[in-house]
């Protein structure tokens, strides 16, 4: 089985409750969705087709247990589950970024979800796949990127009337270049909100470099 890789690097986990931990990150190529805020454009076209073997030999020679299978969107290539699967044999501890638009429900269990739930301020609220929020387990974790205070009044009426606290980790990001940091900290605070701020650690060190 093959797939387009877009790209496969070695770095620290810049987000999520995994963050700070060195991590091979697996990028697949492609993508459904265009979200305004996306910073990984250069993953929607091109890639290199490669066999799962070819894959894992690669993501062997670092010295780390984490592996992240990100995108682009990765559940939009079919072969994208036998890679998690394999994964998972071997020993490492895998997470799949994914945007909540296509179905988790056949992702193997052992497989850590960090699920998006696009707000109206991603341009994509239309793309949510509902039915998957049934499929996150408190291993999980579910990720609202909030872009102005519109989203973050309608994430937590989403949290409120779907009881997420519940059932998995939820993740505030704010929009790299749309919202204040500060101004999500104070929200949550006043607010009192159990959710886990984030900021993207990668961005800081890094900037928006590929590879990192």
């Amino acid at each position: 089985m093959r797939i387009r890789i877009t790209e496969i690097f070695y770095s620290l986990q810049g987000e999520s409750t995994f963050v700070g931990l060195p991590t091979v990150f697996v990028r697949l190529t492609g993508c459904p969705l265009r979200c305004q805020y996306c910073d990984t454009e250069y993953a929607f076209q091109g890639g290199e087709w490669q066999a799962i073997d070819a894959i894992l030999d690669t993501v062997a020679k670092y010295k780390t247990k984490y592996v992240t299978v990100t995108g682009g969107e990765p559940l939009a290539q079919k072969a994208c589950g036998e890679l998690l699967t394999q994964l998972c044999d071997r020993g490492y501890v895998v997470s799949l970024e994914t945007s909540g638009a296509l179905p988790v429900k056949n992702v193997d269990n052992r497989v850590i979800k960090v699920m998006d739930l696009k707000t109206p301020g991603s341009t994509e609220l239309n793309k949510n796949e509902w039915d998957n929020l049934s499929y996150l387990t408190e291993k999980d974790q579910l990720k609202f990127v909030i872009c102005d205070h519109a989203d973050y009044l309608w994430a937590k009426q989403q949290i409120e009337q779907r009881g997420l606290l519940n059932k998995c980790e939820i993740l505030f990001s704010p929009s790299a270049s749309q919202l204040n940091p500060t101004e999500l900290a104070n929200w949550i605070l006043q607010d009192q909100l159990a959710v886990r701020y984030q900021l993207q650690i990668h961005k800081i060190l890094w900037s928006d470099e590929p590879g990192h």
